[in-house]
């Protein structure tokens, strides 16, 4: 799936790409930093969030509520992971057995990052999501089989939702099989969307939307679970992003930045790609990048002022990499939401 190239959809693939890039460096961090079974309850959080937050109205949203609730799970996971541009794929194989296979490149841990997760993350995962969809439709007859993992080594995470005859314990709601093997992929028999209500300026959105949600949730759980100690790990790996993508994601957005102003100008875009209404204006000798509201804090209340002072590191990182002894401070007024960026050479 693909997007006309405006302007505009190169700034929300931007934003998409350094969002992405974010999320993987936060299992990465907390996997080095923080251990395997820390790992795998912050991924375990952050799925249970997204699912409890998102899965049943995005079934409404698919047109999937009248299907029955194997085929609706498995189906919900091919279009929504579509949408997002997620490599996905779905077999059925009868009202009550339904299967997803994600193909590698896996999305979330493409690269050579699929080296360094180990499988409880990405059981992690499955726990938060795939073995909550019987709960959350009230049907306690419906898990999910997991019969390979690519983090295993495996060619592709698969496995199939099914609907036993009995209720399921806790325990039994996500159970392994790795001698099954999903059937091959038939493009003609997955389900599709209505083009006409998805024109591209909402796919271009629905792919950054994918990202930049999953990164913001991620570092909400990192902030509940570790503490202040978020703000070292998740900091670090912001600023560690926002060096690496620098190049990227400027070159996304067509810029070649050679100075603060083209930093500026940078910065204002990926902000205005998040709907952030951001603007330039210089102020005693500095350049300010400035928004009334920000995205990524909607919604939030205790947390807003770390998860920003942690969100902003990666436009500290590319500050960095754009050109020598740029600085970036930033600040927030909890009052009124307001941020500003300020940009400075000379360190």
């Amino acid at each position: 799936m693909s997007t006309p190239d405006t302007p505009e959809h190169a700034a929300y693939r931007a934003a998409a790409e350094i969002h992405h890039r974010f999320l993987t460096g936060l299992i990465l961090a907390t996997v080095a930093h923080c251990g395997t079974e820390t790992a795998a309850e912050a991924v375990y959080r952050l799925f249970k969030l997204h699912h409890d937050e998102k899965f049943l109205p995005g079934l409404k949203i698919l047109g999937l509520t009248d299907l029955p609730d194997a085929v609706a799970s498995a189906q919900y996971h091919y279009l929504s992971n579509f949408l997002g541009t997620v490599k996905v794929e779905y077999m059925p194989e009868s009202d009550r057995k339904s299967w997803i296979r994600y193909p590698p490149p896996r999305w979330i841990f493409d690269g050579t990052a699929i080296c360094a997760v180990p499988d409880a993350v990405t059981i992690g995962m499955m726990r938060g999501w795939h073995a909550r969809n019987g709960l959350s439709l009230d049907n306690p007859r419906l898990g999910f089989v997991c019969t390979g993992m690519t983090t295993a080594g495996d060619a592709g995470l698969e496995g199939y939702f099914y609907e036993y005859d009995h209720d399921l314990e806790q325990e039994q709601r996500l159970r392994f099989a790795p001698d099954e093997i999903a059937p091959p992929f038939d493009a003609a028999a997955a389900p599709t969307v209505d083009v006409s209500a998805w024109p591209a300026e909402r796919l271009a959105k629905a792919e950054r939307n994918y990202s930049v949600d999953h990164s913001r949730s991620m570092l909400r759980v990192l902030i509940g679970l570790l503490g202040e100690d978020a703000r070292a790990i998740a900091g670090r790996a912001g600023r560690q992003i926002g060096l690496q993508y620098y190049d990227a994601t400027a070159a996304l957005l067509g810029l070649e930045t050679r100075t603060a102003e083209d930093f500026a100008e940078f910065l204002c875009r990926m902000l205005n790609a998040l709907g952030d209404r951001a603007e330039i204006e210089t102020v005693d000798g500095a350049i300010d990048v400035t928004t009334q509201d920000c995205r990524i804090l909607r919604g939030v209340t205790d947390e807003a002022s770390t998860l920003f002072d942690i969100w902003s590191t990666i436009w500290e990182g590319a500050a960095a990499a754009s050109i020598a002894r740029l600085s970036l401070r930033t600040d927030r007024n909890p009052a009124d939401g307001a941020c500003r960026w300020q940009i400075r050479t000379g360190g």
